[in-house]
């Protein structure tokens, strides 16, 4: 295999960087839809002293020692669900995912010889191209939040940014944007507007870190991506395993612009969130990871909502001390209670995130005992779906998040504004923890009758049932005992039927009679005051 010398790559990374901050870039015109607008060029220098200035002049200075005093905001711990939105140039192919654009220059994926016999060869057909069929012409960001709403989450997280570098907002240091091509929409401003005329908190995704690599299979055969005409899209591809080595790390050049792009987000759409894939964990980019929180949390103080901050555990890789910002995991969960905050972000499909044709979908009833095992944990879970490139959200993903917001309207006070109790709960499912591999979720088998788990708010005890007990009239509870709920219990009911139900306080657990049938389709939820 080829290998890309530090020098070779930091030449490419400045040329990249020159392209996408002139706006017209280099003097061949792409295949894509080029725009005909200009944009305003930024003095950068001056920015960048700016965003330093700002990260070292309020509470928050720009170390993560200093970020040990944040404390995360009750809105997000109480919200406890929400979506995550894919959604991309990666649409139009709609094969395998949203890293086809990687997959595709990958000459032993599957993906590489499908490009070649559906689109044509790299040099001929490269991502870009597609571009244009990028339409979004059916997008109304209202139906969105329609649909989200009756889904019962409380906050949406629209990626701004993937690794493939196509923004999906007003991109004021690119040209390849959703304002100046494809929808020639500003899709991030349309979703804040109306998110806006709703009671659901607005977040954004970043994924940039990765464009430092993500197509270096471009350069292992002659394709689009070793154009520099296009540079300013395709980044530096650097390859994978020696950046991931530290042989060609990203260069300053590079993160600088990764700052200016993410403080730009910040400062356009006011996101109460901003999530990160994994990469900005690595080395490199701690101080400008530093920088940009410190900016972020500086600028928060003065926002209705103060925001927060997702980052990810990668392997080997760490960045923020526990509590300053809010751990994610993706496809998986924790084992036990977790002593701060954190979050699961999964997909309804098991195959995708992004818009597939061939998706192999999650059913409600999974994602809602996946969700009450989280929040049961002191956790959240980040939803994600994968709209169509015409801008519509797939029929069945609409009927999933239905089918999750109708128990949610039933069960709901079990979720919202809570908090863990003693115990996360019992049974016989165990949940590896997930840290560290997104498999956690695959490898974990389906909760049962016997798994119970736990939340409370107030005085007020939840004990949901995350399988219905077959025959069985009464069941017992063993965590709730004197050890763990020494209070004599006034009453249980079970949410969504009518009268209380009969119980016993014993030393091996709490005996509950239950209703004849289940009121509710997925898990059942019983209230418990004293």
């Amino acid at each position: 295999m080829k290998k890309h010398t530090l020098t070779s790559v930091k030449s490419a990374i400045a040329l990249a960087i020159a392209v996408s901050i002139s706006g017209c870039g280099a003097d061949t015109t792409p295949t894509s839809d080029v725009a005909t607008t200009t944009k305003t060029k930024i003095d950068t220098t001056a920015k960048l002293a700016e965003i330093r200035q700002v990260a070292n002049q309020g509470p928050y200075k720009a170390n993560f020692e200093s970020f040990t005093q944040y404390q995360i905001p009750d809105w997000y711990q109480d919200a406890k669900f929400g979506i995550f939105i894919h959604w991309g140039v990666y649409s139009v192919p709609a094969h395998n995912g949203e890293w086809y654009p990687r997959k595709m220059y990958q000459q032993k994926d599957e993906e590489f010889s499908y490009h070649q016999e559906h689109f044509g060869k790299q040099t001929e057909f490269g991502y870009k191209d597609f571009i244009p069929q990028f339409k979004a012409e059916k997008f109304n960001a209202d139906q969105w939040l329609k649909i989200i709403a009756d889904s019962g989450a409380k906050y949406i997280v629209p990626v701004a940014e993937h690794h493939d570098g196509f923004s999906m907002y007003d991109n004021s240091y690119t040209r390849w944007d959703s304002v100046e091509m494809g929808p020639k929409r500003d899709i991030i401003g349309e979703l804040k507007k109306a998110t806006e005329k709703t009671d659901i908190h607005f977040g954004l995704s970043s994924h940039r870190a990765e464009n430092w690599w993500f197509f270096d299979g471009g350069r292992e055969f002659p394709s689009d991506v070793q154009d520099d005409a296009f540079r300013d899209l395709y980044g530096p591809a650097a390859n994978r395993e020696d950046s991931e080595k530290g042989l060609t790390p990203p260069t300053k050049e590079f993160m600088d612009d990764w700052l200016l792009r993410t403080v730009e987000i910040v400062d356009k759409y006011e996101p109460e969130l901003i999530w990160f894939d994994w990469w900005m964990a690595s080395e490199p980019f701690h101080k400008h990871v530093e920088e940009f929180t410190a900016y972020y949390y500086n600028k928060g103080i003065s926002w209705k909502n103060m925001p927060a901050l997702n980052y990810k555990e990668h392997h080997e890789m760490r960045s923020f001390i526990p509590g300053s910002a809010v751990l994610d995991i993706e496809r998986g969960g924790m084992t036990d209670i977790h002593p701060h905050f954190w979050q699961t972000d999964t997909s309804v499909s098991k195959s995708s995130w992004g818009y597939v044709t061939n998706h192999k979908y999650r059913n409600a009833n999974s994602l809602v005992d996946d969700m009450i095992d989280i929040i049961s944990k002191n956790g959240s879970l980040l939803l994600n779906i994968g709209p169509k490139p015409d801008g519509t959200i797939p029929e069945k993903e609409v009927k999933l998040l239905s089918e999750i917001g109708s128990w949610l309207k039933l069960n709901g006070e079990a979720i919202y504004n809570t908090r863990p109790w003693e115990v996360y709960g019992e049974g016989e499912t165990y949940v590896p923890d997930g840290k560290n591999s997104n498999d956690a979720e695959k490898n974990r088998k389906d909760f049962n009758s016997s798994d119970i788990r736990f939340t409370k708010n107030g005085d007020t005890l939840y004990a949901t049932m995350l399988a219905w007990p077959g025959d069985s009239k009464v069941i017992t509870i063993k965590s709730i005992k004197p050890k763990f709920y020494p209070n004599k219990i006034a009453n249980i009911t079970m949410l969504g039927h009518d009268g209380n139900l009969a119980f016993e306080q014993t030393d091996e657990g709490l005996k509950v009679t239950l209703p004849a049938s289940s009121p509710s389709q997925y898990a059942q939820v019983l209230k418990i005051t004293h």
